[in-house]
């Protein structure tokens, strides 16, 4: 029986071929789905089957999946963080160019003149003073939030020349290797900011970001300087940035996400939500959550969850797997372990992991799993979902 996949949006086809459809069921229509992807579908009002055991978001930002009624519900979701990561690094840098070089206004100055010949080269030569600019190397950049992305634009700018100062009190020890030994550490948002010509932000939208850059932030930063914004519009208090802006404190905001407010200000560069916006970036997506679907529905490994633990453990060879998703309490793998031991399973491997309110064990025994060692597992008080996947390993011998 195959595994029904449905997509909520236009999803890479390079992504979608690594569902093999001898296994899987794929379309943008059916019923009782067992995993849905999706790029930007808002999900908050649709009713999501019963059926559903995964939702992969192609892309890193989750705000438009219910993400704690997922959790509820023992539903992991993912996503793909660093999939994009060099197409918004590629468009930061281009926000920094035409920012520093006012670009987009001496390009709206050719288009409107009207005089030919000789006439217009006086014309072009007799404004072009105004659209004098700055160059990058030996400018300061700030970034706040050193994920996939913000490394990437660190290091990209660090080779551009200029000094770049970066903020994550919760970096990983993955994305650490990565950034250039020559990114400095910013003690704060505040140091960060006070010491920045460009400031460029990477953080996701959480009541913590919310409003993380606003009217007092926007004073420390120096005279003249870019604020460059590809994360969530919300990070951004819009009105703070227009009357730094108006005031002249503020030289250039550079958003990826549109408003009435912003749309039309001469000293605003705002894109229609670009970020991920490349062919490459739409596959390396896709691919990244299809194969993290497939590892969840077929084995019940979790990678890039965001809302339940990374748990990866090799299938033992001739076991039978079972999936316990259970609220984070104490004792839960005792009573799994035990209701499993009353029906004569005997244990080969066992991995247990948390996050937050949510725990998993992913348990391999070696023998097919009877239907009432099941039900007793799922009447366990705290258990959210039990998943048995049966014969997973290779055969030994």
């Amino acid at each position: 029986m195959s595994l029904k996949i449905q997509t909520l949006n236009n999803i890479s086809a390079r992504g979608l071929d690594r569902l093999p459809r001898d296994l899987y069921e794929v379309a943008s229509e059916m019923s009782e789905p067992d995993a849905i992807i999706l790029r930007s579908a808002n999900m908050h009002n649709m009713d999501i089957p019963a059926s559903v055991r995964a939702i992969g978001r192609a892309g890193a930002g989750v705000n438009n999946i219910p993400l704690d009624k997922m959790t509820e519900r023992g539903v992991p979701v993912f996503n793909a963080p660093g999939a994009n990561a060099n197409a918004v690094k590629e468009l930061v840098l281009s926000g920094m160019l035409l920012s520093a070089r006012n670009i987009l206004g001496a390009w709206k100055y050719v288009e409107e003149l009207t005089s030919t010949g000789e006439d217009l080269k006086k014309e072009v030569e007799a404004g072009k003073k105004k659209f004098k600019g700055v160059e990058l190397p030996g400018r300061t950049l700030g970034v706040i939030g050193l994920g996939a992305v913000g490394v990437n634009v660190a290091n990209a700018a660090q080779a551009l020349g200029m000094a770049v100062s970066g903020f994550d009190p919760g970096i990983t020890i993955n994305n650490a290797w990565r950034l250039s030994a020559g990114v400095a550490e910013a003690l704060s948002v505040d140091d960060l900011m006070s010491g920045s010509e460009f400031v460029s932000l990477h953080v996701p939208l959480v009541d913590g970001t919310r409003g993380l850059v606003n009217a007092d932030r926007l004073k420390l930063m120096p005279k003249g300087a870019v604020l460059l914004n590809f994360s969530r519009a919300e990070i951004v208090d819009e009105d703070a940035v227009l009357e730094s802006l108006a005031e002249g404190h503020l030289k250039y905001y550079v958003c990826d996400f549109p408003s009435e407010k912003l749309r039309g200000h001469e000293r605003v560069i705002t894109l229609p939500h670009l970020g991920a916006s490349t062919d490459e970036a739409e596959d390396n997506s896709a691919i990244m959550i299809a194969d993290q679907l497939r590892d969840w529905l077929e084995v019940g490994n979790i990678r890039n969850s965001v809302n339940f633990p990374e748990a990866i453990m090799p299938p033992t060879a001739n076991a039978h797997r079972v999936v316990v998703i259970n609220k984070n309490q104490p004792n839960m793998v005792g009573q799994i372990t035990s209701a499993l031991a009353r029906h004569n399973h005997n244990i080969a491997d066992l991995l247990n992991k948390s996050k937050g309110e949510i725990a998993l064990s992913l348990v391999d025994v070696d023998a097919e799993v009877a239907q009432g060692a099941l039900d007793e597992l799922a009447a366990i008080s705290g258990v959210l979902c039990v998943r048995y996947l049966g014969a997973i390993g290779p055969k030994a011998g």
